[in-house]
């Protein structure tokens, strides 16, 4: 049944807010509009009563008898709107995850795989937040956290995803056109493509040479790149060699779209996390859910499998 008569409902918000503050001014503060709004609204609301609802004198305003009953009703009935659209929305708030990570874990690792938790989870949203280059975790306005870590930050609780193999990784074509890289001494004179970024606490190849004892191999050329995700993709085109982080390029080395030249790896101490700021409170049935998934994404889950 269509509820009916209803009065203009913006006349309603403006009628309540004067005669909440006896003021025409306080309204108009309160709704961020000007006075003359205010008044403009209210008489639509007395044309359309056929009533009139504020006495004015020069100094005063007053509420009509007739007003009285009315501005309760109007209030009362404001107040339940704005409380059940207040629940609805903390309900869709409940249902949103929030994810803070890099662009090259984000791009890499966790994109390519949340078309399967939301076709899985389609009452809940995911908020994917890139930031590179964060002093401090425990700052990061986030639900879960997804980052690369030498040494655990504090006032997090820190759960290890896996732990960090970095190795050499081509195109095909470019393994094709230099079939010495097989061996690792014919790294030398060829392009490497490096990770230029000072702010990021990651392996370079001046690391990973002298892990294999090859500290003396140089390039022939080097292109630097600031971006991982770039740096990946201008491997995958063909344009030189670069490090690769296990877990991070299953998907490219999967397809074929790259190869590892060498079987030489560099395993370290460090670990890509998962981070829980610790001051969240309680977590959320969404946030439960999401982070189940997301350990169910591990290479050991899935060989458990």
């Amino acid at each position: 049944m269509r509820i009916h008569p209803l009065p203009p409902l913006n006349s309603l918000i403006a009628f309540e807010a004067a005669a909440r503050h006896m003021s025409f001014t306080l309204a108009a503060q309160e709704l961020n509009v000007t006075q003359g709004a205010i008044s403009r609204q209210v008489r639509l609301l007395e044309d359309y009563l056929g009533k009139t609802l504020f006495i004015r004198t020069t100094r005063t305003l007053q509420l009509s008898p007739a007003a009285s009953q009315y501005y309760e009703a109007v209030r009362s009935s404001l107040l339940g709107v704005a409380q059940a659209t207040g629940e609805i929305r903390q309900w869709r708030g409940a249902e949103q995850v929030t994810v803070a990570t890099s662009t090259a874990m984000a791009s890499l690792w966790l994109l390519p795989k949340v078309t399967q938790f939301q076709r899985e989870n389609e009452e809940i949203d995911l908020r994917i937040i890139a930031h590179d280059q964060v002093k401090d975790f425990s700052r990061l306005d986030c639900d879960l956290a997804l980052y690369y870590c030498r040494t655990p930050p504090p006032n997090m609780q820190v759960t290890p995803l896996f732990c960090e193999e970095v190795y050499p990784v081509c195109s095909p074509a470019y393994l094709a056109q230099h079939p010495e890289l097989s061996q690792p001494e014919g790294l030398a004179g060829l392009t490497w493509l490096y990770l230029d970024d000072p702010q990021r606490d990651w392996i370079g190849w001046s690391d990973w040479l002298l892990s294999q004892g090859l500290n003396k191999v140089e390039p022939k050329r080097r292109i630097n790149i600031n971006s991982y995700s770039m740096l990946i993709q201008s491997a995958i085109n063909g344009q030189g060699i670069a490090l690769a982080w296990s877990n991070l390029v299953d998907d490219p080395l999967r397809t074929g779209a790259l190869v590892r030249p060498l079987e030489a790896v560099l395993k370290t101490e460090a670990q890509f996390c998962l981070l829980e700021p610790l001051s969240r409170g309680a977590m959320r049935q969404s946030v439960k859910c999401f982070r189940s998934w997301l350990m169910n994404q591990l290479p050991a889950a899935k060989d458990a499998v």
